[in-house]
């Protein structure tokens, strides 16, 4: 309460005299600038270069004529480009729309335009340059790519690689920030929901400074050296760096995460603070053990996701002398931290520290036939009792616009509670349901609605709905999470209805496979068909999902046909009595 209560004065103050994440940048810089901020692929990069790089970046966007609240799209893969891109833009005040980098076609055409971003800068992958070759016609706005001297550009794009080597790395005058407020955009972070396709999360000025603060519940310092492995395009990604920002710390940086080099990264550079990801503790308890895994310099591990199952496992194998797990939503108005190495927990929630909270927080009761908060004759929301499963809403605090989402009104009143307790008041909803334990530990439970996780990633029913009905034989389709034992998240299983009379063969099956490789990120392919011969709806024509949740993908209790994705074969086969037992030994999906 008390680490708390230091960083929400420290905010208050930040918010009031305007020192944005810029700031507190250009502060770190002027500090200690041949300090190491960043650490890649076994190189180091000082504050001083960093910020070098940053002032080229934002001597050639100033040029472009934008003004603050103007928004560049980066579609760039975990680099020191991405960090420097990102700082050069918020020197002048631009936000940056992080786009996730392995969406393709349609999602990725409709993350950028919603972002109404004024240009486009790629990284330097081929893989990149082609998922925009696929949607560029559908693209109003200036695409700069970097890794390509202008004479290997392809025609229709600009080379950032000769802008960059021509810029100046002048430093950025102050004064070209006069007027930026906390409202303006700082990044937008994109978040899978019921409309089916992305939208941007904004994150404001504003926000930027609270998540300044998130690694100080773990006694972040200026030694500290923190091992970053989720995208740059996540939420927890960017709190970290952030908080890096802040306190003049360092980043270690890996492209992608690697079960089999986590910890010999961590060794070999020294890192005192690592981030995770639920799923990825999962990944490294599952390899196989190493002479040196223990021998680390890591004091805490800081992240959200981790599994009571898993959790002590976890901590006793590797020797991580404490764990922070938080839970929060990267739209929300609040989050929730357990600083107390509780297992399982993600927060506290108790009567005293909810008098002092100031973005109040409640648990309400949930009903699962309307997938919303449960309202009573008077048309209430309803407290939770201990150990009762609901969702948690927030208060909206006076630092928010009253956006969560850059778009309409309608997707931004979706994530809204209204006249819960009282007429006139208002809360955010997550989404999710948690609970709270006799001594007010707070436990998530599940989420509900439109989204499940599966590989780290959210995965948008909608979406995946969609792309599955543009097969000419699918008459519709209904998409939702399922469990698989000592497995985190839930993987994605679809319920297809077939044009009347169709009779479904190998080849369908294979052409649904390569449908979904073509149009889908990796996380959000159906592992799971289910061929079914009408689809239940409710009274108001929604889709119902609870029933399939339920039986999962178990051949003893559903009679329908069941297929399996089965990549060695390019194709989806049947999942039967059978064969489940194979399936189950090789579930590491």
């Amino acid at each position: 309460m008390n680490i708390a209560r230091r960083f929400g004065s420290r905010i208050n103050n930040d918010v009031l005299t305007g020192n944005f994440v810029i700031e507190k940048f250009e502060n770190s810089v002027a500090k200690q600038g041949k300090k190491a901020m960043l650490i890649f692929e076994d190189r180091v990069y000082s504050w001083e270069f960093m910020n070098e790089q940053a002032n080229r970046v934002a001597n050639i966007v100033m040029q472009w004529g934008l003004k603050h609240g103007d928004v560049v799209a980066l579609f760039v893969e975990n680099s020191p480009e991405f960090v420097w891109l990102l700082l050069g833009l918020q020197k002048l005040g631009i936000g940056a729309a992080l786009i996730n980098y392995h969406i393709r076609a349609k999602p990725l055409l409709h993350s950028i335009r919603v972002s109404e971003a004024k240009a486009l800068i790629l990284g330097p992958e081929d893989i990149l340059l082609h998922a925009i070759d696929e949607i560029r016609d559908g693209l109003d706005i200036p695409v700069y790519v970097s890794g390509r001297p202008g004479d290997s550009t392809p025609q229709g794009y600009h080379s950032w690689s000769d802008l960059m080597l021509h810029s100046q790395p002048a430093q950025i005058s102050k004064a070209v920030r006069a007027g930026l407020g906390l409202f303006h955009p700082c990044i937008y972070i994109y978040t899978s929901g019921t409309t089916g396709l992305p939208k941007p999360a904004i994150i404001s000025q504003a926000k930027g400074i609270g998540y300044t603060m998130f690694l100080q519940f773990s006694e972040l310092s200026t030694d500290d050296i923190v091992y970053t492995i989720t995208p740059l395009y996540h939420s927890a990604a960017i709190l970290a760096l952030f908080s890096v920002i802040d306190m003049g710390a360092t980043m270690l940086l890996r492209r992608k995460f690697s079960a089999t080099h986590y910890f010999e990264d961590i060794r070999r550079h020294k890192a005192t603070m690592t981030q995770y990801i639920g799923e990825l503790c999962r990944y490294l308890i599952h390899t196989p053990k190493q002479p040196h895994e223990d021998e680390h310099n890591l004091r805490v591990a800081i992240g959200n996701g981790l599994r009571m199952d898993i959790w002590e496992e976890f901590q006793q194998r590797f020797k991580i002398p404490k764990i922070v797990e938080f839970y929060g939503a990267t739209e929300g108005t609040s989050a929730s931290i357990n600083v107390c190495g509780k297992v399982g927990a993600c927060g506290r929630l108790s009567p005293f520290m909810s008098m002092l909270d100031p973005v109040k927080k409640f648990i309400v009761r949930y009903d699962p036939n309307t997938e919303a908060p449960y309202r009573n004759k008077e048309g209430r929301c309803e407290l939770c009792k201990i150990d009762e499963a609901g969702i948690l809403i927030a208060a909206i605090p006076p630092t928010y616009s009253g956006a969560f989402y850059k778009g309409g009104k309608e997707i931004n009143e979706k994530k809204m509670i209204r006249n819960a307790f009282v007429d006139g008041d208002a809360f955010f909803n997550f989404g999710d349901l948690l609970y709270v334990d006799k001594d007010y530990f707070l436990y998530f439970k599940d989420r509900v609605g439109d989204t499940f996780r599966w590989k780290g990633e959210n995965v948008s029913t909608n979406e995946v709905a969609n792309i599955l009905t543009n097969l000419s034989f699918i008459q519709d389709a209904n998409v939702y999470g399922v469990t698989i034992p000592d497995t985190d998240g839930r993987a994605g299983m679809a319920a297809l209805l077939l044009k009347e009379n169709f009779k479904m063969d190998p080849s369908h099956l294979q052409q649904i496979y390569n449908h979904c490789q073509e149009n889908l990120p990796s996380y959000a392919r159906p592992i799971f068909i289910r061929i079914i011969p009408e689809m239940p709806l409710t009274t108001t024509h929604k889709q119902k999902k609870t029933e399939y949740v339920k039986q999962g993908f178990d051949p003893n209790i559903i009679s329908d046909p069941l297929f399996v994705i089965t990549p060695e074969e390019k194709t989806y086969t049947p999942l039967t009595l059978h064969n489940l037992s194979q399936f189950m030994s090789r579930a590491r999906l």
